[in-house]
């Protein structure tokens, strides 16, 4: 039982540390708000793609593939989607509200939160599979919020606007340039592979950190009833639905706790800046992000120590 307390703790006690340091970065005044802004976006555009690249790259090793666990990661964000949506027009009548919710309850900081917990339980060069369904599942998340955002500020959803802004999406072209890369065998110079390593390991705590400066307890006014929905949904429900049935599917291992990661992680970030540029309520999205990531340190160390005491990985 310590052992597998000491495993869940070691998983998730460097993010925390990371997030207070952050927090730390912002009660000290070290960064202004529009300063973590400015930081958060140079993180997204400069070291999300050599991260991806790298992890992805890595597979030409022996990395290990289930694409069993691919599929069923892709399709339980539909099933996440066709239940929450019902759910949320229910109790909310606000267009806007209603879209910053669904998305915060679909969309896992899956990179900045998933990945890091993998990472410190199997070690940095055995998360191939855990980077691959990253390249799957993010694309995904980006294409429904699109379809999402646009449906409830009544705007058409264009396949070509879905498109682009895939396309300008670093860690999509992270991965792409990975997986050809790793398809093609290519070999690169000492000092590229050097720069790119040494980048993709600055990306999470530099993201994390930035996470924890943008703490703001302030934004929780006017929001309280919406929160304490998206954050049980995000961090408790969802997970117990999709683990369980992960569980009985007979995932293991690497490939359980790839899901796991995808489940159990809190608000993406990059919903709060989608919510501002798409008409949603962005207070709303920046509020859950806050919120379900304080929150998350403790549910994700739970599932942990819960499904590792069960004999899952």
């Amino acid at each position: 039982m310590l052992s597998n307390f000491m495993v869940c703790l070691n998983a998730v006690l460097p993010i925390f540390i990371l997030i207070f340091i952050g927090a730390a970065v912002r009660f000290f005044k070290l960064l202004t708000d529009e300063e973590v802004r400015k930081v958060n976006r140079m993180v997204f555009l400069v070291f999300f793609g050599p991260l991806m690249f790298e992890n992805i790259y890595g597979i030409s090793y022996g990395g290990h593939i289930n694409l069993e666990a691919l599929v069923y990661g892709a399709l339980f964000i539909f099933a996440e989607i066709a239940a929450v949506t019902p759910f949320v027009m229910k109790i909310e009548k606000d267009n806007r509200k209603r879209s910053a919710m669904i998305q915060a309850m679909y969309r896992s900081n899956y990179v900045i939160m998933g990945l890091p917990v993998v990472m410190n339980i199997f070690g940095k060069g055995n998360v191939s599979q855990t980077a691959v369904m990253v390249a799957v599942i993010v694309p995904i998340y980006n294409i429904m919020a699109v379809i999402i955002l646009e449906s409830f500020r009544g705007g058409h959803v264009s396949p070509f606007s879905i498109i682009k802004k895939l396309a300008q999406n670093p860690i999509i072209i992270g991965a792409i340039c990975g997986a050809a890369a790793m398809a093609f065998r290519v070999e690169l110079p000492e000092a590229l592979n050097t720069v790119i390593s040494d980048m993709g390991s600055a990306c999470t705590p530099i993201s994390l950190i930035v996470l924890g400066a943008s703490f703001s307890f302030e934004k929780i006014r006017g929001y309280a009833r919406d929160l304490y929905i998206v954050v049980a949904a995000r961090l408790v429900i969802i997970p117990a639905a999709g683990l369980t049935v992960a569980a009985l599917m007979g995932f293991r291992g690497i490939d359980f706790i790839s899901l796991l990661a995808m489940m159990t992680a809190p608000s993406a970030v990059s919903s709060y800046t989608m919510a501002e540029a798409m008409d949603s309520d962005g207070a709303l999205a920046g509020a859950a992000v806050i919120f379900t990531s304080a929150f998350s340190l403790i549910t994700m160390f739970l599932w942990l120590f819960l499904f590792r005491t069960l004999g899952m990985f």
